[in-house]
């Protein structure tokens, strides 16, 4: 099969997973954030170089309080456990999203991340925590005003190549493939510019459940498209 140089999640179902099961829903993320660990793995070792997923967006702080709080409890301790599975892998974690709505200690734990496995050479795993793609594109739209006030910028030469630096994916190909778990079939503002020409690919599977032979099945699918950018292959 060919194989998806990028690919996108979104990790949908953790709650309903452990509703299913008697559980409550904090139950469900803590296990959803297992998952994410064994699929990095499998990911990598299918030859995807790029894996991003949607963790924690913009909107999940309208969230019931202690979910927001058991949320960012796990992603606490995601920070540490992620560092030890960096390192084991040669994994290469980027944040994207808005950091500044996060507390102190939890940037501080991104950055440490970010920096120690900066030279590493495996899986490029990139983490949307508090993101959302409305608002990372109206920061890059501020950014580019910014630099065009101070003449850093002509406004006649930002095309996509240059609005694409100011985005928090710069430097990173586009997604070839997104992937939702849990039967919605919606975008909840993830991704919006970098998704222009991905393939989708929504599964009723639910994150917690999602194995290597689902993620087989969503490559298996992919290699069926055919991916003409707009175009017409010849006959």
């Amino acid at each position: 099969m060919k194989i998806p140089q990028h690919v996108a999640i979104i990790l949908d179902g953790n709650g309903r997973w452990a509703k299913g099961k008697g559980m409550p829903r904090n139950y469900g993320h803590a296990q959803g954030s297992k998952n994410v660990e064994r699929i990095c793995e499998e990911s990598w070792h299918m030859g995807i170089k790029y894996l991003t997923v949607y963790a924690f967006s913009t909107e999940n702080w309208n969230r019931p309080k202690d979910e927001v709080d058991a949320l960012m409890k796990l992603l606490r301790n995601y920070m540490k456990t992620c560092l030890k599975t960096a390192a084991k892998n040669d994994m290469k974690v980027r944040v994207i999203g808005d950091l500044s709505g996060l507390d102190e200690d939890i940037r501080s734990r991104i950055l440490e991340l970010e920096e120690a496995t900066k030279e590493n050479g495996g899986l490029n795993f990139q983490i949307a925590i508090n993101y959302g793609s409305r608002d990372e594109i109206l920061r890059a739209v501020r950014k580019a005003a910014a630099d065009c006030r101070d003449g850093k910028l002509e406004p006649e030469d930002i095309d996509e190549k240059v609005f694409d630096h100011y985005l928090d994916t710069h430097d990173i190909p586009d997604p070839d493939l997104l992937i939702r778990t849990s039967g919605e079939q919606r975008l909840s503002n993830y991704l919006l510019w970098q998704l222009a020409y991905t393939e989708f690919y929504f599964t009723d599977v639910l994150w917690p459940d999602f194995t290597k032979k689902e993620l087989e099945k969503a490559i298996e699918q992919y290699n069926r498209r055919d991916r003409r950018y707009g175009g017409v292959k010849e006959a």
